[in-house]
């Protein structure tokens, strides 16, 4: 059998293979990179309970804090200082109520420095504009320990 007529029988063997590692290949850096991100994701929650617990704030679950924040911050660090984010932040910090009811509170400082531990740990390149916005924020002790 000449080597030219092996390649012609068998070729759909051989192009069946290479498909495959190549397959098998991608499928191994993808699961290597999301691996590697897994790990970073948890290494900074872990990072962020510490520092929150050594604050005084209840430790949380690190599977939830690297789920929600990944290895990047999420939302929270995309833009934290621009106005649309600060306009909705400072809605949360509301007395809760809808419409003409809707009042400004005086915001506990330790969850405003909560939230500053989240920039430190995920964004800190961002953290002394974000210091900055909190600072001009009327805040004092308002939560019960």
């Amino acid at each position: 059998m000449s080597p030219t007529r092996a390649w012609s029988e068998h070729r759909w063997i051989y192009i069946g293979a290479i498909v495959v590692l190549v397959v098998v290949a991608v499928v191994g850096l993808f699961t290597y990179t999301q691996q590697k991100n897994t790990n970073e994701a948890y290494r900074k929650a872990n990072q962020l309970n510490e520092a929150l617990a050594a604050d005084g704030f209840a430790v949380r679950d690190p599977a939830t804090i690297a789920d929600t924040l990944g290895t990047d911050g999420g939302v929270v660090c995309e833009d934290p200082n621009s106005a649309l984010r600060r306009g909705l932040w400072l809605v949360q910090i509301s007395n809760g109520a809808a419409g003409p009811g809707q009042r400004p509170v005086i915001a506990d400082k330790r969850i405003l420095e909560a939230g500053a531990e989240v920039v430190k740990v995920y964004c800190p390149d961002r953290l002394d504009d974000y210091q900055q916005k909190i600072n001009d924020l009327r805040t004092g002790n308002t939560v019960n320990d």
